[in-house]
């Protein structure tokens, strides 16, 4: 095998993800003669964008420690990384955050002990995940979640560059060992402080940078979740309760939805029973790999993870994919259990849920 042709299939992916960006149809009716005209106007909007969006002033707290405490069996050991939609940016309690709601879910539909470690950092963009990775495989990892993107949008990283990064990551937690789930680059459109017409063009950027983040990361091994405008109609008609102070980052109630996006993706990754697993909303759809991440990015809550098409990985348009939309296990008020430190009683932790049971809310996301 020669190197150039190493590199080039090495490549490959990347190429394949820009491309795809390229074609993602984002319905926003933006044109490249409109970006030309509203330069002018763009610039003072994203200034503007910025005196309304405040800064991370303090950092999220932290979620780190031990979740099902009271199950019997040795703790699956789960990392988060990422930005600040990682790190819970915008709640106050460790329960509250992402890592907290995946953890307890996981560990109360596989009745097993999750131990969480956090190093998602608020304003991480992609090229800051390999310190993370690097901190991550230390803890010898089950399971990675991701979720990254949105720095990378109001930046203007190049796509390129952006899923390398990413791409980068996901092979070394894989070769580690560690199952991987990523939740694609939000729709920055969604935010009402962002106004058009940059508003539509955080919208298009946004949706090229997840459909290539989908293409990267299923071949690279991973699963993606799409997180789109997950959060978009729930914050136009409740904006005080969907989102954080800063009209920017979800609330604690913002960051249950997302939570409960990703939780069948996590359990599926970890090889939950199928009888464990939520319903299908629908049929799985199986398309070639560019396809479905076109799909996904137009669609919030679609898990897109490869699969076979008789016996095969790969068909003439490339990678094969199956498209899932599922219906989320957690509600709006599914309380998430307090970490345990390891030693210490659970005395704060939430009884666990009863094997079987059904939590109160469960939220269709179909």
């Amino acid at each position: 095998m020669s190197t150039a042709g190493s590199v080039a299939r090495g490549r490959a992916p990347w190429h394949r993800a820009r491309r795809v960006a390229k074609l993602t149809v984002v319905g926003a009716g933006v044109t490249a003669a409109t970006t030309a005209a509203a330069w002018g106007v763009l610039i003072g909007q994203a200034r503007q964008a910025r005196r309304v969006i405040p800064l991370a002033e303090a950092p999220p707290p932290r979620g780190d420690g031990v979740y099902g405490a009271r199950f019997p069996g040795k703790p699956l050991t789960m990392v988060i990384l990422g930005d600040s939609s990682a790190a819970g940016y915008g709640v106050h309690r460790p329960r509250e955050t992402p890592g907290a709601l995946l953890a307890t879910g996981i560990s109360r539909r596989l009745r097993r002990p999750v131990r969480l470690h956090r190093y998602a950092v608020v304003g991480s963009r992609s090229a800051g995940l390999a310190p993370q990775v690097e901190a991550a495989l230390e803890q010898q990892p089950d399971l990675a979640v991701i979720l990254v993107g949105g720095n990378d949008v109001t930046a203007r990283t190049p796509l390129s560059i952006a899923v390398r990064y990413l791409v980068d990551a996901v092979r070394e937690l894989r070769a580690a060992g560690a199952q991987v789930v990523v939740g694609t680059c939000p729709d920055l459109g969604a935010i009402r402080p962002i106004k058009p017409p940059l508003r539509w063009l955080a919208r298009r950027w946004s949706r090229q940078l997840a459909a290539a983040q989908t293409v990267a990361v299923v071949e690279a091994g991973g699963a993606t979740v799409s997180l789109g405008d997950l959060l978009g109609p729930r914050f136009a008609a409740e904006p005080a309760r969907m989102f954080a102070w800063d009209r920017f980052h979800p609330s604690a109630e913002g960051y249950a939805v997302a939570a409960a996006a990703l939780l069948p993706t996590v359990l599926m990754t970890l090889g939950a029973a199928e009888e464990q697993r939520p319903p299908l909303a629908r049929p799985g759809d199986v398309r070639s790999l560019t396809v479905a991440a076109q799909v996904a990015a137009r669609n919030a809550g679609t898990e897109v993870s490869g699969t076979e098409v008789g016996g095969r990985e790969r068909g003439p348009a490339g990678r094969w994919a199956q498209l899932r939309r599922r219906r989320a296990w957690f509600g709006h008020h599914q309380r998430a259990e307090e970490p345990t430190e390891p030693g210490a009683t659970p005395s704060t932790a939430e009884e666990p849920t009863a094997p079987g049971a059904t939590p109160s809310t469960v939220e269709e996301r179909a």
